[in-house]
């Protein structure tokens, strides 16, 4: 779900308007979109808010003194083909009112004086279309355009690891190897640990395409062979979140080991069963007549 959302925020002293502060916030995958939606809009919203505003605190009698209005406008994407567009109001940190389908709603907890200020908003309709054709049509068209040009910083696979040893480097020494390969995008972070500590001495190839688009590395270790115990190689990949994939040295081994003795239990039970088959039918044909 994606959201866009523009505020402003100002004071005003009689017809003066001053902005305390204009902000942007678009919770999108390109920070820098920021600036589209930047809408000189929005300012001519804040005046014609600050005008009918005190028109109105005029005809109700309320005061002169400054006080403060807020404004919020914006979109939300709710699936690939529907979105919901708000545009809200407050008057002194508290909602006053809302404008939806060309209508303002005041909020029930503002009184009169919402209900004053929505009757002089229906007479602006121009305004009130321009406002929802904003929230309704070019807000989410910014944003579906957005995550269609930010597709590619979404895509996240994750990595499959294994664990092997290299060619001999020498006298009781092993090369342990840890490949990573399938993921994308490309940073990734990859050690070879004993417990919370990075091993010294680990080398990292560079991380290569693989033909899919995905992405490939190669991290070694050498070690002597009484020091491969308790080893692990450490997987880091954004896809991953926090569930790092961690690799323990030896339990690879231990499994295939088991593998292999169940696989060589299999042929043997497969052979004597074959044996047996042969023996009972050479058998049979002897005793016939």
């Amino acid at each position: 779900m994606a959201k866009a959302q523009n505020s402003i925020q100002f004071s005003q002293i009689g017809k003066g308007v001053q902005t305390c502060c204009c902000a942007s916030h678009i919770h999108t995958v390109k920070p820098h979109g920021e600036a589209i939606m930047q809408n000189v809009k929005l300012k001519k919203l804040a005046n014609l808010v600050s005008n009918v505003y005190d028109e109105e605190e005029v005809k109700i009698g309320g005061n002169r003194d400054p006080f403060e209005i807020q404004v919020t406008i914006g979109c939300e994407l709710q699936s690939e083909e529907t979105s919901v567009g708000f545009a809200q109001l407050a008057y002194q940190g508290t909602d006053l009112l809302s404008l939806e389908n060309n209508l303002c709603l005041p909020s029930p907890q503002a009184g009169s004086r919402a209900q004053h200020v929505c009757r002089q908003f229906d007479l602006y309709k121009f305004f009130m279309e321009t406002v929802h054709k904003f929230i309704s049509d070019t807000c989410p068209h910014f944003i579906w355009g957005l995550l269609d040009a930010g597709k590619e910083d979404l895509r996240q696979l994750k990595p499959e690891a294994w664990l092997s040893s290299g060619s001999n480097p020498g006298p009781c020494l092993l090369l342990l190897v840890c490949r990573v390969s399938g993921f994308y995008p490309k940073p990734v972070l990859v050690t070879w640990m004993r417990g919370n500590q990075e091993q010294p001495g680990t080398e990292r190839s560079d991380v290569l395409p693989n033909a899919d688009g995905t992405w490939y590395l190669r991290v070694t270790l050498e070690v002597t062979a009484g020091e491969a115990a308790g080893l692990s190689c450490r997987v880091q990949h954004s896809s991953l979140g926090d569930q790092d994939i961690i690799l323990h040295w030896g339990e690879e081994e231990a499994s295939n080991s088991i593998g292999f003795i169940l696989l060589a239990v299999i042929l043997v039970l497969a052979l004597l069963a074959g044996l047996v088959f042969w023996l009972r039918k050479l058998w049979l044909a002897d005793s016939s007549p």
